[in-house]
């Protein structure tokens, strides 16, 4: 600050600090989860309407098995878990720890989507496709969607664990290493709601 505008009152103006890449690529991804929750907010709401909608066929009750659902929820539960210990150990860069917690978030994600076809395949088998009913339409949408999301994240781990094996604890590697414990993070979320008003009050009703 100036003597003139120390004797003026005036202060200097603010110093302009530019956007870190980083910041950018956080608050982008930010939006693009937004319009993930949106996509899963729509679903959720086409299943409630149409959760009714048979058309004579079999419902949740008799198609459902919670074991094999409860299964799923361990598995990626668990995940989420590990998934933290991976950034725990990026922030320490210990490669070892980060490798092994990936790879061990991988089996889990794989273990999940295993259980999650198994129930798909055998369902369809017992001619209870996604053409037999509205809800059965709207089951496979909700439950197929965050599938392919999991797909996604395990392509995903992949590509993490071949970058630091190449390039090391880079900034780009943080990136998008943050990038994706967010996306798993909520994957999490929105399966517990799938668990909960899908299956859960599924079997009860």
């Amino acid at each position: 600050m100036s003597v003139m505008q120390m004797a003026s009152g005036e202060h200097a103006p603010a110093r302009y600090h530019p956007a870190t890449r980083f910041g950018v690529t956080g608050f982008g991804f930010y939006v693009y989860l937004l319009s993930d929750a949106i996509l899963f907010s729509a679903l959720f709401a086409i299943f409630a309407v149409l959760k009714g909608a048979t058309a004579g066929g079999p419902g949740a009750q008799a198609l459902f098995d919670v074991k094999n659902v409860g299964w799923e929820t361990a598995c990626l539960l668990t995940s989420s878990f590990v998934g933290g210990l991976a950034m725990l150990a990026a922030e320490a860069r210990r490669r070892l720890p980060l490798i092994l917690s990936l790879g061990a978030v991988f089996l889990l994600g794989l273990g999940f989507l295993s259980l999650e076809i198994h129930e798909f395949l055998g369902m369809i088998h017992a001619g209870a496709g996604p053409d037999r009913s509205a809800f059965l339409s709207a089951f496979f949408a909700l439950v197929g969607a965050h599938g392919l999301h999991i797909t996604v994240g395990l392509v995903w781990i992949i590509l993490l664990l071949i970058h630091v094996q190449t390039m090391g604890f880079s900034a780009s590697y943080r990136r998008r290493l943050f990038c994706f414990s967010l996306f798993w993070h909520v994957l999490d979320i929105v399966w517990i709601a799938i668990f909960t008003f899908v299956y859960l009050l599924g079997v009860q009703s």
